[in-house]
């Protein structure tokens, strides 16, 4: 194709099917998973997907793109080395990509591209990350020390490098849940977002308890059947209680924003440290119907954002650390020519019950209508599920896209995930 290329010249957009996602129950940090590795995680969510829908022959996926946010060096080349160590033919080609929280959004993002201009006829999506197995980096003064050992050139100047040795220099780096630019923790900073929008302590606990509520009675009807692959002993996520109700959850001390007056946000009603791995199968209808398998819904549409929250959240305003799908969503509607009220489905990833209900607000502001909680996580969403970074786009997009398909109707779903650096990604899924 020429760089002026006639509209007759340039590639067809093809619809893109979602056709199924496998993911693990996801664990508490420290708990069942805790010598699970990235690798270990997403190859045994991979050959579920795998398993379910018969890609174990040769040349049966195109492409695997996947992430992780917590990467130990021996991640370099994740996605390939879970491709390597899968039921998938090792001559699948895979790559890794990363954006924080929205990494396995954008995975399926750009695995959808592919296939839409006719480059590659299937993928697989997703991520996996593990809190308990956390990189540990070198102390930097260590580090410094042990480089400019290795560049001497003789073994006396190798030991008087390595005797600037300090028993401090020894303690390892542990990564922490903190943006860069400003030291704080993601909960600070939406403690920071729910004083500024005015969100309530009841308002985020009956949000909590109802994600629990709701994810609970998905098991129960068997919804998860065919896209949680137990693992290492679970069979159903490892946070969801149940019984929670706001009253239970109002007993719980604050853990967030406690130097200011009035803290509402508590470990119940925050998403908790959690290990895990979700991926979803994407195809083109033809290579979906040669195979006889159901698309349950179409990929139609996606957006980014990003709001400076190392200036305007610190300083007490709305932009706070997780608020640009405020920005993404009404960005998103414009370009496609739909509102929120042509949404049968709405899906917003509860990093915190309190940026939730502050997304929802600043969508009201920006005049979108008021979300129908009736349509809001229907199924339960990370309060309950919990939330390993990576893995949290993909397990939203197979739940989605199986909820518009057992409606047996024509329908559609908006996608909302917000991402640790102020970004946020969104996407909308459609069954026609």
């Amino acid at each position: 194709m020429s760089p002026l290329a006639t509209p007759s010249e340039r590639p067809r957009v093809r619809r893109v099917a979602v056709i199924g996602g496998t993911r693990l129950p996801f664990a508490r940090s420290d708990g069942p998973y805790a010598t699970a590795s990235n690798q270990h995680m997403l190859t045994a969510a991979l050959d579920g997907l795998a398993e379910r829908h018969g890609l174990d022959g040769p040349g049966a996926v195109g492409e695997f793109v996947a992430g992780a946010v917590l990467k130990h060096s021996r991640d370099f080349n994740l996605a390939r080395e879970t491709v390597l160590g899968s039921r998938l033919d090792p001559r699948t080609p895979a790559y890794d990509i990363q954006q924080a929280c929205g990494t396995g959004l954008q995975a399926v993002i750009a695995a959808a591209n592919k296939i839409a201009l006719g480059q590659t006829e299937s993928a697989v999506a997703g991520g996996a990350d593990t809190a308990s197995d956390a990189p540990l980096g070198v102390n930097d003064r260590l580090r410094r020390i042990l480089l400019e050992a290795r560049r001497a050139r003789t073994t006396g100047g190798r030991l008087k490098a390595l005797t600037g040795i300090r028993p401090g220099h020894l303690v390892p780096d542990i990564p922490r849940n903190a943006e860069p630019r400003t030291g704080l923790s993601m909960g600070e900073h939406a403690a920071v977002t729910a004083r500024a929008w005015g969100i309530s302590r009841e308002a985020q606990d009956e949000l909590a308890a109802t994600s629990h509520r709701r994810l609970a009675a998905a098991y129960d009807r068997g919804f998860f059947d065919d896209l949680v692959v137990p693992f290492r002993g679970l069979d159903r996520d490892q946070n969801l209680r149940p019984d929670s109700t706001p009253e239970k959850l109002a007993a719980l001390k604050p853990v967030f924003g406690l130097k200011d007056p009035g803290p509402t946000m508590t470990a119940g009603n925050s998403t908790p440290l959690t290990d895990g791995a979700a991926v979803v199968l994407l195809a083109s209808e033809e290579w979906a119907e040669a195979r006889g398998l159901e698309p349950l819904a179409f990929l139609t549409a996606y957006e980014t954002a990003a709001v400076d929250f190392a200036h305007g959240d610190v300083a007490g305003g709305e932009d706070g650390l997780l608020m640009a799908p405020a920005y993404a969503v009404p960005r998103l509607l414009e370009r496609t020519g739909l509102g929120l009220d042509d949404f049968d489905l709405i899906e917003v990833h509860e990093a915190f019950a309190s940026q939730v209900l502050a997304t929802l607000a600043a969508w009201e502001e920006r005049g979108l209508p008021e979300v129908d909680r009736a349509r809001l996580n229907v199924a339960g969403s990370s309060l309950a599920t919990g939330h390993p970074f990576a893995a949290t786009g993909a397990r939203i997009v197979a739940t989605l896209a199986k909820l518009l398909a057992e409606r047996d109707a024509p329908g559609r779903g908006l996608i909302s995930v917000c991402a640790a650096g102020g970004q946020g990604v969104t996407a909308i899924l459609e069954r026609p």
